[in-house]
């Protein structure tokens, strides 16, 4: 028996922050998932590591599959025995067609869901600072097409009641059709100085909006090099926007940056980054793995009671240890006498985590500000465990050797370069279509430079801004033939954020 179902599964307007709670779950829960041109790709991280993904997108000239060709597609993944998630842009009922998938769907006796997902109408005007209903300006609102089927004989739009009963409209997919729609609502009674928007991908990072009235809107678009995929908002709540605008006031909107960080670390720096108005080209240069052979971390395990502290370098430390600790059936109880130190902030709430306060935590990350730290401490005679990465700098160490102290380094995990995608991020830097690369630690600034081809890498990285989140890893891309624009004065995530901001606001 076939327990399979299909989901027609809105994707929202193109920010993957507004798809809905449930939407999601499909895309988890999905064995297939077909997705349009509109539909986020950052979606697309949520699907199970089996799942197969088809793109069927169509935009204006280019279509992948027609619709009676994705109909198909649906109907026969289904018939696999596939749970499918049709994954649409905005909501599939409002202009997605939807409705022609889901007559299908009945037709063969195949059982679905419909999960609605916020329509770019709605969402587009609002991240614009338009308002499509205020009580004072409109209390009517329809939604129009601007691409009717071609192949009709008369249009289904009734113009004059448009033009002047209704207080807001909102029109899909009308780019190409501007001049003729603002004409017919002009003949149609809709006054010349009625205020018109245009939103272009809007919600995401390369949102741009051009505004105008009736009588100018077509020559301003023109002007202004204005495509599609574009939403048209006629009517006074545009007036609004000069107060109301947010989204596109936001200091890095419509940069594109790369972020380098392992992908299960780089969550942090692209929200930060995201909120800012920043869109982020994921391209891991590394990835963070626990060691081969455990057993010198292991005989330290066994050992912990002859040691006086034990000393985090990072959250990587942090997690691969205790994940080692609890897998040789201990807990936290095995540290009861030991004392600790962190590096920098965010790895002392990761220790935090598991219960345990870190006795020294200096301000920055890096192992210099743990030495100085450790100064004020007696070390002669004391034994240190230090479980960190296999390529860890030497400074921590021999400083606390210095000192007197015993210092044992266990490797607790290591990072393997990532070659991913690298053929993509070669083709972006040759079109100059990146504005800033991010770099948090001297092992991405080596593993990104070795995803370039030597004989072309000046001119790859030629006017690139580079932005390092402290001196060390500085020092790094500078000997590596980097030019460096930005260094966090604070060596943490925010401080990165924020000395990105103040390069690009002055």
């Amino acid at each position: 028996m076939n327990r399979a179902k299909v989901y027609l599964v809105g994707a929202g307007p193109g920010d993957p922050g507004l798809i809905t709670v449930k939407g999601k779950a499909c895309i988890e829960a999905a064995d297939v998932i077909i997705y349009d041109y509109l539909a986020a790709p950052a979606l697309l991280n949520y699907a199970r590591e089996t799942a197969e993904i088809i793109y069927v997108g169509k935009q204006a000239g280019d279509h992948t599959l027609s619709q009676d060709e994705i109909n198909a597609l649906i109907v026969d993944k289904y018939k696999s025995n596939a749970t499918v998630c049709r994954l649409k842009g905005g909501d599939p009922f409002i202009f997605g067609r939807g409705g022609e998938e889901a007559e299908v769907l009945v037709a063969q006796g195949i059982p679905f869901e419909v999960v609605p997902g916020v329509t770019s109408a709605v969402a587009a005007a609002a991240y614009a600072g338009i308002p499509l209903t205020h009580r004072k300006l409109a209390a009517t609102l329809a939604f129009v097409t601007g691409h009717e089927d071609p192949h009709k004989e008369q249009s289904d739009i009734d113009w004059e009641s448009l033009s002047r009963g209704i207080g807001t409209l909102v029109f899909f997919m009308g780019v190409k059709n501007l001049p003729d729609i603002t004409q017919k609502l002009i003949a149609n009674g809709k006054a010349p100085n009625t205020p018109v928007a245009l939103i272009r991908w809007g919600t995401t990072p390369g949102q741009q909006t051009v505004t105008g009235t009736l009588a100018n809107i077509a020559e301003r678009v023109k002007q202004a090099g204005l495509k599609a995929p574009a939403i048209i908002v006629v009517g006074e709540v545009v007036r609004l926007r000069e107060s109301l605008k947010w989204f596109e006031s936001r200091p890095l909107l419509g940069k594109r940056i790369v972020v380098t960080r392992a992908r299960e670390q780089a969550s942090d720096l692209v929200r930060r980054l995201a909120d800012l108005g920043a869109e982020c080209l994921q391209y891991p240069t590394i990835r963070v793995v626990p060691v081969d052979d455990t057993a010198h971390l292991d005989q330290a395990i066994d050992s912990l009671n002859k040691y006086d502290w034990i000393v985090f370098t990072s959250v990587n430390g942090v997690k691969y240890f205790f994940e080692r600790l609890f897998e040789t059936g201990r807990d936290v109880r095995a540290l009861n006498d030991l004392k600790t130190a962190a590096i920098g902030p965010v790895t002392a709430a990761k220790l935090l985590t598991f219960g345990l306060r870190s006795d020294i935590v200096p301000e920055n990350y890096r192992a210099e500000a743990v030495v100085d730290a450790f100064r004020k401490e007696k070390l002669n005679g004391k034994q240190v465990l230090l479980p960190r990465a296999a390529e860890a700098r030497p400074v921590l160490p021999v400083e606390l050797r210095s000192m007197g102290a015993e210092v044992d380094e266990i490797t607790a995990y290591r990072t393997k370069n990532v070659v991913d995608n690298a053929e993509q991020l070669i083709k972006e830097l040759s079109e100059k279509r990146i504005d800033l690369v991010t770099f948090t630690s001297s092992s991405t600034v080596k593993n990104f430079k070795s995803l370039l081809p030597p004989e072309t890498f000046e001119k790859l990285i030629d006017g690139l801004t580079v932005a390092s989140i402290g001196p060390i890893t500085t020092d790094t891309a500078l000997e590596l033939g980097f030019e460096v624009d930005i260094t966090a004065q604070t060596y943490t995530i925010p401080g990165l954020c924020d000395a990105i901001t103040r390069h690009f606001t002055g």
